[in-house]
């Protein structure tokens, strides 16, 4: 075949697969959410570059979990509760989705509590009177709009979060600094730089964004013969993902490193950019969390939805109608609700939202993974389909670091 035949092709093949893009580029953008933006700057601010090699290596493991658990959402058309019921055992299941459920809301809460207080910054208003209008606004994209627009309008507000990538440019980094740091590893024994990693690698793997992959992709319907487009839309939505949390942490490090600035929660560190960044890296800043917000919060709530309809048997999905689908519906409202519940406790802060929901994000990663890499091994579930040796080394590697997070969260309770 001509050389020009074989790169027409190849092109024609990318445009396919880039209109195709949706479940894996969507958990992508969500896993920078409000929390993780704050994280991954608060990384930077607290370690300067020296972290950014941890970033780079934790983009195969996403992955390789994603990889895997859409693998086995199209070869066998049900989700990871379904088939651990099945399987193994429904008390593992129940056992999963509650913790999933509180780790969800927790987040769903710091999520709210950051777009109210980016508003709060912007217009002098106090955050409870941004916390109902936020809400009624998602409620009404899922409860009343059909899902091809909904997916639709996710995927839009994926791509604007580019204004990081922005805000990175903007800020302009010492270029050689960053690639050293990036491909060569930095290694503190410092415990402000071993809480750090933590908290950015706790945010970067997360379980809930398993879920949702996974309940996506069974309700796409897609066939194995597709598998090369879920796998395509899963790498281009996990290195997004990293893209923008690699920019955060590059922003964070020039404006905030070594600037003694306290950082509490999202309108601290709002605050404390605007001054040193100037109005537009501050406006951008802004704007970036009101829109992962949105993009995050439907996320969380629908992929706590699907686990809890998934173990019970209840009838899902977003396509459906609320009266055919009431309790998958009742468990997304509710975690909304519980999660603006969180924020007008005023025992309970964002930041103590989001600690405690790593916390048990810790305790349900390892689990999750080994459960995927037992059924995505298993050949009577999944035929000729089992995985691949790259999912399988970087799943297990990912095992192997998320018990030491975990071990360590627990021994600095």
């Amino acid at each position: 075949m001509p050389l020009r035949e074989m790169i027409r092709r190849q092109i024609a093949k990318n445009r396919s697969r880039i209109k195709k893009l949706g479940p894996g580029l969507i958990t992508g953008g969500a896993g920078d959410d409000p929390a993780g933006i704050v994280t991954y700057t608060v990384v930077g601010a607290t370690t300067g570059f020296s972290q950014l090699w941890l970033l780079l290596l934790s983009t195969p493991m996403m992955i390789a979990i994603q990889n895997t658990v859409a693998q086995i959402a199209i070869v066998t058309g049900k989700s990871l509760p379904e088939i651990t019921t099945a399987f193994y055992s429904k008390k593992l299941s129940i056992l999963m989705i509650m913790v999933l459920a509180v780790a969800n809301i927790l987040t769903i809460g710091a999520d709210m509590n950051g777009i109210a207080e980016i508003f709060h910054v912007l217009t002098g208003y106090q955050t409870i009177y941004f916390l109902v209008p936020v809400t009624a606004l998602i409620l009404y994209l899922v409860l009343f709009g059909q899902y091809k627009t909904i997916r639709n309008v996710l995927i839009s507000l994926t791509a604007v979060l580019v204004v990081y990538v922005i805000s990175a440019i903007m800020a302009k980094p010492d270029i050689v600094k960053v690639l050293a740091n990036t491909f060569i590893p930095h290694i503190q024994s410092s415990s402000a730089w071993i809480i750090a990693a933590l908290g950015m690698l706790g945010t970067t793997i997360s379980p809930y964004l398993v879920f949702w992959q996974a309940a996506e992709e069974k309700e796409e319907k897609k066939s194995v013969v597709q598998a090369d487009d879920v796998s395509f839309d899963t790498v281009v939505g996990m290195v997004y993902s990293n893209l923008l949390a690699y920019c955060m942490i590059i922003t964070g490090a020039v404006i905030l490193y070594g600037s003694g600035a306290n950082i509490q929660d999202v309108s601290t560190l709002a605050q404390a950019l605007e001054p040193v960044s100037g109005q537009y890296a501050f406006l951008l800043f802004s704007f970036g969390i009101i829109i992962s917000g949105l993009l995050a919060i439907p996320v969380l709530a629908g992929s706590t939805a699907y686990a809890v309809a998934d173990t019970f048997g209840w009838r899902e999905g977003m396509e459906n109608k609320v009266s055919d689908a009431k309790g998958f519906y009742f468990v997304f409202v509710g975690a909304l609700i519980f999660g603006n519940v969180i924020d007008l406790v005023p025992q309970i802060s964002a930041v103590d939202a989001l600690y405690y929901s790593q916390v048990l994000d810790g305790m349900l990663i390892p689990l999750l993974i080994v459960i995927t890499l037992m059924i995505s091994n298993n050949k009577k579930i999944m035929g000729q389909y089992t995985n691949s040796k790259f999912n399988n080394f970087f799943s297990g590697f990912a095992f192997l670091v998320t018990v030491g997070l975990s071990m360590v969260m627990f021994y600095q309770m």
